[in-house]
């Protein structure tokens, strides 16, 4: 009677700590996606980092990727910068020195919670002179005049005589016209049909010293994000990061959760996950997950035996 006690107690705390394992090795939240890791208030998914991101930035499972979605594409997202708050993508349809290519152009959902940051720079390619408004007509009707920034015009002439790519399809650099995210608008749209224009390159951080090397430009757009209206960040978040957790919402009440390895969500912290006294089990009246210290599960372990 005495061994058949012991094996069925080995078994169950045998099946405790299996199960406990398969629920500790994954986590709803991803930490990473892909080569980018993942901190609030970005997510990977449903439930996870500030809901307002959701609807927009998402990472595909299955090719771990971090992507932008507006009303205009989809664009991989290539680096995030937490310090700064400054997530940067990319858009295939953009003009390079690598590749000259027409494109529809690229717009942010006004409701959306991030906007252009200031260190990026649009450059309008091949706009008709005729018809594009970028080019305002005289009062005297005598020729037109570019409503682009002059100054930066530096920037046009580099990409049409340093750029191969450009400079194979003989653009005219009269067509071409600089400008910052600011002349969008409130709308943050740029409709390239709208403008007469076949295309669009986009850059960011351009320094003095790489201006007359268009190769080496940063080519991409910046976008930058606040945590809330007074951009702080919240500390019951830096508590569940800190417990090697992840930031998430409830998908009902959105509220804030914490989302701990196994897939379990709490309100504060998963500190409670790295009590080696205790052990995790399901208390079946409610359909929760409670802690238990690990001697009361081998007492009623042997209690329950037969």
């Amino acid at each position: 009677m005495g061994l058949k006690h012991s094996s069925s107690l080995f078994l169950f705390i045998l099946f405790i700590f299996f199960f406990l394992s398969s629920r500790v090795c994954s986590q709803a939240c991803l930490k990473t996606c892909g080569q980018i890791p993942i901190k609030y208030p970005l997510g990977t998914g449903s439930g996870c980092g500030d809901s307002r991101f959701t609807r927009y930035i998402k990472c595909d499972p299955d090719q771990q990727t971090l992507t932008l979605t507006t009303h205009t594409g989809c664009y991989p997202i290539t680096s995030v910068d937490y310090t700064k708050q400054i997530i940067y993508v990319t858009d295939s349809s953009m003009s390079t020195c690598a590749c000259t290519r027409p494109s529809q152009g690229f717009g942010l959902d006004w409701d959306a919670p991030f906007s252009f940051h200031d260190d990026t720079v649009f450059t309008l390619l091949d706009c008709s002179v005729d018809e594009s408004p970028v080019f305002k007509p005289l009062s005297n009707s005598t020729g037109r005049v570019s409503l682009c920034d002059r100054q930066s015009s530096s920037i046009c002439n580099f990409l049409y005589s340093n750029c191969r790519a450009i400079s194979l399809i003989n653009l005219q650099e009269s067509t071409c016209c600089v400008y910052v995210p600011l002349d969008l608008g409130p709308s943050f749209e740029m409709d390239l049909q709208k403008l007469r224009c076949s295309s669009y390159s986009g850059f960011y951080n351009l320094g003095p010293a790489q201006e007359s090397h268009p190769e080496n430009w940063n080519y991409g757009i910046a976008l930058k994000y606040k945590f809330n209206v007074f951009d702080e960040y919240p500390a019951v978040c830096g508590g569940c990061e800190r417990s090697n957790g992840a930031c998430g919402y409830n998908t009902q009440t959105s509220s804030f959760v914490c989302n701990c390895p196994g897939g379990i969500n709490t309100t504060s912290d998963c500190f409670f996950l790295y009590n080696s006294a205790s052990i995790l089990l399901p208390w079946f009246s409610t359909g929760a997950w409670m802690m238990y210290p690990l001697s009361w599960v081998v007492i009623w372990t042997v209690m329950s035996l037969p």
